[in-house]
């Protein structure tokens, strides 16, 4: 039976065998239809896992912010007759905090077969490096840009956090990640702890937890362009 295989990338500029298992090479090299958030770095991302596949005879298909989803039912016309169709976000794992979810969604009620393959999710190896409950834990994606938006916003997750015992997770764009961690230290208690987790598997990784009342003492490292995801616990 033909399937829709999610495909997860690396987080960064890492070597694809440090973090991909050799199935998903295996299973790529057989898929002649891709659906993907970027053709031009799915293309290198292909490339980086087997030189010799031929890349101008694979079909791509958009799904990135500018693309019309009323055309991503189409999109999956080849499994419907019977052909493999890949998914590939621009980073991790698809259908996570991605436009793949859509797709998926789709598949799914056709009684399409969707098959998820291993690779790194920044959501999941930042709970696992934090320290915070495993057990529980909620991801936000993006907070508010507004300032008064923003502070209520993680006013609400830290309340959530403490009556919960719940991990919150959020990210934002990296040049701001210096902004939204001063929020941080203005809208929450001294007594809440931050784990800040960047380039997670690269070699920029940087993974640290603290109260809020020590990062203060600290202040934000200079992570550059490096993406980084947040977490809050109060519990």
């Amino acid at each position: 039976m033909s399937s829709l295989y999610l495909i997860p990338v690396t987080l960064g500029d890492t070597p694809h065998e440090r973090v991909l298992p050799a199935h998903n090479a295996a299973i790529v090299r057989g898929i002649r239809h891709f659906i993907v958030e970027e053709i031009r770095t799915a293309r290198r991302f292909l490339k980086a896992v087997d030189r010799n596949i031929d890349i101008d005879s694979l079909t791509f298909y958009e799904m990135g912010k500018h693309a019309d989803r009323a055309r991503f039912s189409e999109y999956l016309n080849p499994l419907r007759k019977g052909e493999d169709v890949g998914v590939i976000s621009e980073a991790g794992c698809p259908a996570v905090a991605d436009p793949g979810a859509d797709l998926v969604a789709i598949a799914q009620q056709e009684g399409l077969k969707v098959v998820p393959l291993v690779g790194p999710s920044s959501i999941l190896l930042a709970v696992m490096a934090s320290g915070f409950n495993g057990q529980s834990f909620a991801f936000h994606g993006y907070l508010p840009i507004d300032g008064g938006a923003r502070s209520k916003r993680l006013k609400q997750l830290e309340s959530r956090s403490r009556e919960e015992h719940q991990t919150q997770l959020f990210i934002e764009t990296p040049y701001r990640n210096a902004k939204l961690f001063a929020d941080i230290l203005s809208a929450c208690s001294p007594k809440t702890r931050l784990c800040v987790a960047a380039g997670i598997t690269t070699d920029q990784e940087w993974i640290c937890t603290r109260s809020l009342k020590a990062w203060k003492q600290t202040g934000f490292p200079d992570l550059g362009k490096t993406p980084a995801i947040f977490l809050i616990y109060a519990g």
